[in-house]
């Protein structure tokens, strides 16, 4: 499979989710002006466990989410892009970082929706906002979700008020259920270390 652009962020990226970027590395402006010319632009999205990206010497996630571009505006010498998450993969190896980093890639299955799991979704999605009400947090208590229960579900791993740690966790998940189950079981957690902390 040929190498697919990358951009290792200090943060995840999930399916159905926004990804707003201020690109102004010249590597990213050739990249984003590579991705510009092509029918359907996507790159993937992992997460720098460690280190910085700049520079090389990171430690970067072996799994990630495709962003497909869906806007690009200029500011000076400022590319700001919107994209959004859209399949899940795990990276095969690394290859040449020149001109802006690359790898091959291999698709993950993408979790299947059920009518079985709406009690948990239910549950999943008061829990996260109940604790969002309370929390210093991006995101508002009131968010709007998808009406489609798939991508609410990782709507709500998002607007979870969660670490990145925790975040990547979510994004290895490898049922619906398993996600549901995890978005409440951290959310509750970061709720009690805020209310003995």
């Amino acid at each position: 499979m040929a190498a697919l652009p990358m951009f290792p962020l200090g943060s995840v990226l999930f399916p159905y989710t926004p990804l707003p970027l201020r690109v102004f590395e010249p590597r990213y402006l050739t990249m984003i002006g590579h991705l510009l010319d092509e029918e359907d632009p996507q790159f993937g999205v992992v997460l720098i466990e460690r280190g910085q990206e700049v520079g090389g010497g990171d430690l970067r996630s072996g799994i990630g989410t495709m962003a497909r571009l869906t806007s690009v505006s200029a500011d000076a010498d400022v590319l700001h892009i919107v994209a959004v998450g859209t399949t899940r993969f795990s990276i095969d190896e690394w290859v040449d970082d020149a001109p802006h980093p690359r790898a091959a890639v291999t698709p993950l299955p993408e979790l299947t929706w059920d009518d079985a799991l709406t009690p948990l979704r239910t549950l999943a999605e008061s829990t996260v906002r109940r604790v969002l009400a309370r929390a210093d947090s991006p995101w508002s208590a009131d968010t709007d979700l998808s009406d489609d229960p798939l991508a609410s579900s990782w709507q709500l791993a998002e607007i979870a008020p969660l670490g990145d740690y925790d975040r990547y966790t979510l994004l290895r998940s490898t049922s619906l259920g398993a996600l549901l189950r995890q978005v409440i079981d951290l959310t509750l957690e970061a709720e009690s270390l805020w209310t003995t902390g």
